[in-house]
């Protein structure tokens, strides 16, 4: 379905931008990894889809090598038809306690990435009348939690740019959406349920069960291949005429 277009998935060398860059690649996408971490692991997993597959390590926090990434995908691929916005980061305090550096590189990371990503993928997209423009929001983009008050922020503003960009690019073939993810099993949030079974006493396990017991009605995870699959679904022609949504995949989390 998506074969000769090219997909740039930030933070997607594990978790849910991994999850992402594999489905679209399944679909016939070549694709622009970035990220930490391991490279060589998510790099082979997605060539032996047989698909292209590049990799730019730009720190999301950096407007300069956004641009840098950005132009080496234009380089490489010809241009980004699909721009996936999924890098974060997380930090949890009151907000008396706050460190400010820690709240500017959650909104930096979380937030402006999306928008310094964007407004240099439009121009391409725009010329040719196709585009897909993915945000993961996250449900926090939707609702909030205690003590997550700069992650809170960048995820209701991250849904506020969703809705703009589409609005803007209304009359085109160019669509952005968000997607809105409750408890994702990432290693972000295994360190949070490692945190509580070791400050509890508790094993994994009841940490998970008291963790989705808070929030998500579902009592389960969502899963990297799920969001990916949401997001081939933007990407098709039943995505044609899907704009400016913030779509949770968050186990009724948000209903309540």
């Amino acid at each position: 379905m998506l074969k000769g277009k090219t997909a740039l998935v930030t933070g997607s060398t594990s978790g849910i931008g991994l999850g992402i860059a594999r489905a679209l690649a399944a679909q016939g996408a070549n694709i622009v990894l970035n990220g930490f971490g391991d490279v060589e692991g998510p790099r082979a997993a997605i060539a032996a889809l047989g698909v292209q597959v590049a990799y730019h390590g730009a720190d999301m926090s950096r407007p300069a090598e956004i641009e840098a990434m950005m132009a080496y995908a234009a380089i490489t691929f010809g241009r980004v038809d699909i721009l996936v916005n999924n890098a974060g980061i997380q930090h949890v305090a009151r907000i008396e306690n706050f460190p400010t550096e820690r709240w500017d590189a959650v909104i930096a990371i979380n937030l402006s990435s999306a928008f310094h990503a964007t407004r240099l993928a439009l121009p391409a997209m725009r010329e040719a009348n196709w585009g897909r423009i993915i945000n993961l929001a996250s449900v926090h983009g939707l609702v909030a939690s205690a003590e997550k008050s700069a992650y809170v922020a960048a995820k209701h503003g991250l849904v506020g740019l969703t809705k703009v960009t589409a609005l803007e690019n209304a009359t085109t073939g160019v669509t952005c959406n968000a997607i809105c993810p409750g408890w994702v099993l990432t290693p972000l949030v295994q360190k949070q349920v490692d945190a509580r079974a070791a400050s509890q006493g508790v094993s994994n396990d009841e940490a998970i069960r008291q963790l989705l017991g808070e929030k998500e009605p579902s009592m389960q995870f969502t899963t990297p291949d799920e969001l990916g699959a949401l997001a081939v679904f933007l990407c098709s022609s039943a995505g044609n005429n899907v704009r400016g949504v913030a779509w949770n995949m968050d186990g009724g989390w948000a209903a309540q």
